[in-house]
């Protein structure tokens, strides 16, 4: 079973980090293309950006109970294909409405992809083997972006349209690949876990259950800040805030950018092993330290005057904490989505997080593109540290209610009654 899991996990894993790789083919040039290439304007490139996140936050409250009552696998496919063409849509696009139907479909594709492939991967490992794969999936996902993005560069050729479609085309192909890989894969109907009480959540309503449960709402809170303070600010706030306050050239950006990543890819591992056994609300009250530590730094990035090299250094910096804070999640806050979840509600509790990061993806660049296009530069630091600093707190507040093998599977396995623990560690079988 646990050869045929690890092959079937494999797949899934594999699959995945070649759509990202497709994916970062495009993410940096979205705009350019939009706006410039196609000469549709700002205005529509910036309709299409915001549709890429409206369609998420349409399709993701129903996409948890289609997860549960059919299973990932139809959904993964389902999304795989949308994706797949709407990024070629995007590409062969040459007027608004069609470009703007076309991010629509590639948006709600690649959010339903993500609750699936996550109940995917819930479904093919147990709970002591759980972090590891997430932290996988985390650092092959960073890993492909960033491959894909160096790549397209050397590709694309801002004077011909041709080049930007044929990056779309990639990406699209990406996204077939990745719905045959997971399409390989051979799950049950259903995951083999028993319920405490067998179908109570479906008939209560899952919605109903799920904000019931105040240890998932206390972690849809927490991850809403955490999503908020670094995802949402990094292509907007702090970017700008990097452009116009720290003054650094745009190459100097992507370097950070850049720096980001290799954080990630270098630190993964590493870091898995020194979180593995610690407990996970711990580890993410770290995270929001490491953040405090890296929002001052940018904060103070601001106020070297005539020191560029330092002020540049110091916001690369702040990049580099951020991927190692990121590293810290991946095995931490995904798998206790996982753990705090009903057998009947994985996909739901999968997709409601991922709704709470979209709207967190929503609403933080907005606020930090106002903020500071407003001339808010330290009301938008002081935010930010105030948010950093908040994860610390509600994360050992979250401590404080979780159960020990919730907080801690590895240390507390032992402790878990015995109808929960053959059903956690069996999980389900998938086949390869």
């Amino acid at each position: 079973m646990t050869t045929a899991m690890g092959a079937a996990l494999r797949r899934i894993q594999l699959g995945n980090a070649l759509s990202a790789f497709g994916n970062g083919f495009t993410v940096p040039y979205l705009y350019v293309y939009v706006a410039k290439v196609r000469d549709l304007g700002a205005s529509t490139a910036g309709v299409v950006l915001a549709m890429l996140a409206v369609a998420a936050l349409v399709v993701l409250p129903l996409t948890g109970r289609v997860i549960d009552r059919r299973g990932p696998l139809p959904v993964a496919l389902v999304g795989t294909l949308a994706a797949a063409v709407g990024s070629l849509g995007i590409g062969l696009s040459d007027s608004e409405p069609l470009v703007i139907g076309a991010a629509a479909a590639l948006g709600a594709g690649i959010a339903v992809i993500q609750p699936a492939l996550a109940t995917m991967i819930v479904w093919c490992s147990t709970t002591l083997t759980r972090s590891r794969a997430f932290a996988t999936q985390f650092f092959l996902n960073n890993l492909g972006l960033g491959i894909g993005g160096l790549v397209g560069g050397l590709l694309v050729d801002e004077s011909h349209a041709s080049s930007f479609v044929r990056l779309f085309a990639i990406e699209a192909v990406m996204f077939l690949v990745l719905g045959a890989a997971v399409a390989t894969v051979r799950l049950p109907r259903a995951p083999k876990v028993e319920d405490a009480v067998p179908g109570d959540e479906r008939k209560s309503g899952a919605w109903r259950a799920l904000l019931g449960d105040r240890r998932m709402v206390w972690l849809c809170v927490l991850g809403f800040v955490l999503f908020f303070a670094c995802y949402g600010q990094f292509e907007s706030g702090l970017a700008a805030y990097a452009t116009e306050v720290t003054r650094i050239p745009p190459s100097s950006l992507g370097i950070a950018l850049a720096a980001n990543t290799a954080a990630i890819v270098v630190a993964q591992f590493v870091v898995l092993k020194l979180v593995e056994g610690r407990r996970r609300s711990r580890v993410m009250a770290l995270v929001g330290l490491i953040w405090t530590v890296a929002w001052l730094a940018a904060g103070l990035s601001g106020l070297v005057h005539g020191a560029q090299a330092v002020a540049t250094t110091l916001l690369i910096s702040t990049y580099a904490l951020f991927g190692i804070g990121e590293s810290m999640l991946s095995p931490t806050v995904s798998p206790l989505v996982a753990d705090l979840a009903p057998a009947s509600l994985i996909g739901q509790y999968n997709s409601a997080f991922a709704l709470v990061k979209q709207m967190a993806l929503a609403v933080g660049p907005a606020v930090g593109a106002l903020m500071v296009g407003h001339g808010m530069y330290g009301a938008y630091i002081a935010m930010l540290v105030v948010c950093a600093a908040g994860i610390t707190v509600l994360s050992l507040w979250l401590g404080r209610m979780l159960r020990p093998w919730q907080d801690n599977p590895h240390r507390a396995v032992a402790t878990v009654p015995a109808a929960r623990v053959p059903a956690e560690a069996e999980t389900v079988a998938c086949g390869a």
